[in-house]
């Protein structure tokens, strides 16, 4: 934590995005190894864009870690994630923009940020359900930010993310629903049996001149049928 703090504070004002983006691999990798919790690349999966919006499925507070180990992303999340203990901490100092619920104001500042961060050159993550949801399920998406797609007109990646045990089943012990508060969920991984997580890149969907409804139902449809979840119509 010191060493990490070390860098956010000396060494990150001075070093650009890509140099930042290897510490933040790195970092997402060792919470992970920590956790007993292996990434592998899903096989079939076509090679991710360095300059996208990218969209997944939510499982568990994992999701962030499991993607910047292989891609590093800025991410937009939800302001309760901050307070998490050593984890709120990494993807704070990792760039992460958070957002209050309800925060119209927030909301629309944050937007025109996005737009800014895809116009540079920057992949930006998000997750649409909003929440996280039982592994098999793919909760509707919330279509708002991916305007922030169409107004840059990059293109918009979605990833499909699933944790499965060594026999390839869902893992029982990575779900973070309901009232589970994230220190039931670490101590929950931590004692449970080893985790594969798996992410399959999907093909991107140009977001230039496409309404962010059809993007939205796009995304959902490509994640559902690589998880082999049926689609919902929205």
């Amino acid at each position: 934590m010191f060493y990490g703090m070390a860098v956010c504070a000396v060494v990150f004002p001075w070093i650009g995005t890509a140099a930042r983006n290897g510490h933040i691999l790195r970092w997402s990798r060792r919470l992970l190894k920590i956790c007993n919790v292996s990434v592998e690349v899903a096989p079939g999966g076509v090679e991710p864009l360095g300059h996208a919006m990218v969209v997944a499925n939510h499982v568990s507070w994992l999701d962030i870690f499991v993607i910047d180990a292989l891609y590093p992303c800025r991410f937009v999340a939800k302001a309760e994630i901050r307070d998490w203990p050593l984890a709120g901490w990494l993807v704070d100092k990792a760039g992460t923009v958070f957002i209050a619920r309800g925060n119209r104001r927030d909301l629309r500042h944050i937007f025109k940020g996005l737009v800014h961060s895809l116009q540079a050159g920057e992949r930006v993550a998000f997750f649409p359900e909003g929440t996280t949801a039982p592994q098999g399920t793919v909760l509707p998406f919330h279509a708002n930010l991916f305007e922030a797609a169409v107004d840059a007109k990059v293109m918009v990646q979605p990833f499909a993310l699933s944790y499965v045990d060594r026999d390839g089943a869902p893992h029982p012990a990575v779900e973070f629903l309901g009232e589970m508060t994230f220190a039931q969920s670490v101590v929950a991984i931590l004692g449970g049996k080893p985790v594969r997580a798996r992410l399959h890149s999907l093909p991107a969907i140009d977001a230039d001149g496409a309404h962010r409804r059809e993007l939205a139902q796009a995304a959902h449809d490509a994640i559902a049928g690589a998880l082999g979840v049926a689609p919902r119509q929205y």
